[in-house]
């Protein structure tokens, strides 16, 4: 654990994540506008960034500051309720599809590959459609439903690791003593699948992200509903990139945010990767070494035979 927390990757990650997390905390009791209010009566013209309104405004003179605070409670809790539903369907199916094998495992497997094979932009475009847009929809549900078409890849991940776990000693002697089939999933193999767990739900947090944001930049979910993707709705409606005089505080602020909360979860699930896959590890820590290697003279890549050995004033130093 103490070298995981060491990991470049994974300080930036948590800090940047961390933040996000406060800010879809405390960031709508921190907006200083109603973000539906337009704040000024000369509406039409947005304002660039001031002191009374570090982010600008829109067209209709609403402040794009507290919009951002508001949006992102909305676009982090739709991300993670889809992120944990998706890893829930992930180990239920690929947990049990790799250690019951047989018909369980090509059946569950089947539904895994539909999954993995169907567009999941226009599936969930038609889902949403079905269901109608709400003028407040409910960001767990938006969530749950995201999740549908992101769990597959995950599955097929822990049913690989299931497989060449069941056939373990420890599995068998808990079989042997008559340890039911649930309990031996649980309690036996998924402990020793947290990092691909974890990795899973990362990614998946990350599918959410973007799309969420995606469908509400697409107009699929209600553009009353603030989220980081309204807001890019709303600047592309008004055409704030095609402007004379760049709107640039109307797209970049959101933009920008989906952009750090993705690379923070990326940097994480990366990091993890690292730790958990010897060649990675060894990849990383043998650059490292070499660069170590070079700064104190060392050959790049010594001669076959020979140990590299510093010279007498170097290793005094």
């Amino acid at each position: 654990m103490n070298r995981l927390l060491r990991s470049p990757k994974i300080l930036v990650g948590l800090c940047l994540t961390r933040v996000f997390g406060i800010l879809a905390i405390i960031g709508p009791l921190l907006a200083p506008d109603n973000p539906n209010t337009s704040v000024s009566t000369t509406a039409g013209t947005p304002m660039p960034p001031s002191t009374a309104h570090w982010l600008g405004t829109t067209q209709v003179q609403q402040d794009v500051l507290s919009q951002l605070l508001v949006g992102g409670r909305s676009t982090i809790l739709v991300s993670l309720v889809a992120g944990l539903a998706a890893t829930v369907l992930a180990v239920l199916f690929g947990v049990s599809a790799g250690y019951f094998g047989g018909w369980a495992d090509d059946l569950l497997s089947m539904l895994a590959n539909i999954f993995l094979v169907l567009p999941a932009l226009p599936l969930l475009i038609v889902i949403f459609g079905f269901l109608g847009r709400g003028a407040n929809p409910n960001d767990v549900v938006i969530g749950v439903i995201i999740s549908v078409s992101g769990w597959a890849y995950g599955a097929r991940q822990l049913r690989v690791q299931t497989l060449s776990m069941r056939r373990r000693d420890f599995v068998d002697s808990a079989r042997i003593i008559g340890e039911k089939s649930w309990r031996i999933m649980a309690f036996e193999i998924l402990p020793n699948l947290v990092p691909v767990v974890a990795t899973s739900f990362l990614f998946t947090v990350i599918y959410g992200v973007g799309t969420y944001t995606a469908l509400s930049f697409l107009g699929v979910i209600s553009t009353s509903h603030w989220s980081w993707g309204t807001m890019l709705y709303w600047a592309q409606s008004a055409q704030a990139a095609q402007q004379v005089h760049l709107e640039w505080w109307w797209f970049v602020p959101p933009g920008l945010a989906v952009g750090l909360f993705g690379t923070g979860l990326a940097l994480l699930n990366f990091g993890i990767d690292e730790f958990v896959n010897p060649r990675l590890r060894a990849g990383a820590a043998g650059g490292l070494t070499g660069r170590r290697a070079r700064r104190a003279g060392l050959p790049r890549r010594p001669a076959l035979g020979l140990t590299p050995v510093l010279p007498a004033s170097r290793r005094a130093s």
